[in-house]
């Protein structure tokens, strides 16, 4: 996975293991980041790495 490339929401989702209201609300909470293109919503892979990477310093 390189940083500088951009997941679909699908790609997040499964990343992430969780579903597509789940994805949407962790963006709509600033959680995640996201940009948009055109009508297209894209999370950056490095996004995820660091949520993944938040939520477990949070756990500890």
């Amino acid at each position: 996975m390189r940083d500088d490339e951009l997941l679909t929401v699908p790609e997040a989702m499964e990343r992430l293991k969780v579903g597509r209201s789940t994805v949407y609300d962790l963006i709509r909470s600033r959680r995640l980041p996201s940009i948009t293109i055109g009508r297209c919503r894209r999370i950056p892979a490095r996004a995820v790495r660091e949520y993944i990477t938040n939520e477990l310093e949070a756990a500890a």
